[in-house]
């Protein structure tokens, strides 16, 4: 299964956020949104997991 990833640093805020998040793709939802309502400012809810879900990418495997 390929790992998803979050990176706030792609999408300007007024904090400059520098968090990834890394895992599977439900986990990185949740915590995503969980992060962007309490840090950010978002309401959590199924139109925030649903954006945050398209705004993921494929982690990048070092070898």
């Amino acid at each position: 299964m390929t790992r998803k990833v979050a990176d706030c640093r792609k999408y300007p805020s007024e904090m400059n956020c520098s968090l990834t998040i890394t895992g599977e793709e439900d986990e990185v939802v949740r915590a995503a949104s969980e992060h962007a309502a309490s840090v950010h400012g978002h309401e959590d809810g199924p139109e925030l997991r649903e954006q945050v879900r398209g705004m993921l990418e494929d982690e990048r495997v070092s070898v």
